[in-house]
């Protein structure tokens, strides 16, 4: 396995995908980065944008067991990771897996459930299993979570909560397609109104679980020049530094920021990493990790302004 492997799969998913979801190769990129890295995803943007499709087609096109959750305002820690249920047949307790027992998990609009719900996936994001009753259930090397939320800004939802979004190596803000994209959106996907079906597209399987570990180890493998490592440590300690954040990212940023820039570089088809890559993926992955200082917010700066002009600061290696 090597990096120009690496890349062709990256084109394969852009074709497949490309079946059903119009756009969204930058979305894409990173989904295949995070997977590469076993990373987790948070995918924001208003109802309709294909959040939730591109999510299946995802686990369809890597052959990856695909669960979902739809997250609601009465949903209850046991109805996410399973319950215990006593069997009177048998006189003893039987386990009732949840929806959280899946490979890629769709945690569908996570912010519209409260805090307590929201934290059942926290041991599960970070640790890979779940507790339940004091038993430890494991969830498997390939458990990853695709989450979206809508803007926060809208009605019913829930803010998530520091330590929540620090488990997710990206946040990516999913954007309305331009006005090509939704022409060629309405002609294939506008005599329905439903959610269509994968299987009426076509979509082939273009890879196997072995591949995905082969190219994950390969990735892991991946060499940063001292320079590079400098630079990510730097950037992400200047924003500890910044007065117009109140909390800066975390020493656990810095090293999701490393090895998400190796698995960019070998899906580009590259055997090593570039600044490039870092700035490409600073603002996904420091963005939710930042907390913008009262001043700042009522001055009219976001966490994104603020990370572009400290990376405009921090000096690349040449």
């Amino acid at each position: 396995m090597d990096a120009k492997a690496a890349r062709e799969l990256k084109e394969s998913l852009y074709r497949e995908v490309g079946k059903v979801v119009v756009g969204q190769e930058a979305t894409l990129d990173l989904v295949l980065t995070a997977l590469l890295c076993e990373g987790h995803v948070l995918l924001e943007g208003v109802p309709g944008t294909a959040k939730t499709l591109l999510a299946r087609s995802v686990a369809a096109c890597l052959d990856l067991g695909y669960g979902r959750i739809q997250f609601t305002p009465d949903l209850m820690p046991g109805d996410v990771i399973g319950t215990n249920i006593f069997h009177f047949q048998t006189n003893e307790f039987v386990l009732t897996k949840g929806p959280i027992f899946a490979q890629l998990l769709l945690a569908d609009e996570i912010n519209r459930t409260p805090p307590k719900t929201q934290a059942a996936l926290l041991e599960a994001m970070q640790e890979r299993h779940v507790t339940i009753d004091g038993k430890s259930h494991d969830l498997g090397d390939w458990f990853m979570v695709i989450a979206t939320q809508n803007p926060i800004e809208q009605e019913g939802t829930y803010p998530l909560p520091e330590a929540q979004l620090d488990r997710f190596l990206f946040k990516i803000g999913v954007d309305y397609p331009s006005r090509e994209e939704e022409i060629d959106l309405v002609s294939r996907h506008g005599h329905r109104t439903a959610m269509p079906k994968l299987g009426e597209f076509g979509i082939e399987k273009i890879a196997t679980v072995e591949t995905l570990a082969a190219l994950r180890k390969y990735v892991a493998g991946i060499r940063l020049s001292p320079e590079i490592v400098a630079y990510i440590v730097d950037i992400v300690r200047a924003t500890r530094e910044r007065p117009s954040l109140r909390l800066g990212a975390s020493p656990r940023a810095a090293n999701m920021l490393a090895t998400a820039a190796r698995a960019t570089a070998v899906i580009e088809g590259r055997d090593f990493v570039i600044p490039d890559d870092v700035k490409m993926l600073a603002n996904s992955a420091l963005r939710h990790r930042v907390v913008l200082a009262p001043g700042a917010e009522i001055e009219g700066h976001n966490a994104e302004s603020i990370l572009q002009q400290i990376l405009a600061e921090v000096a690349a290696p040449r």
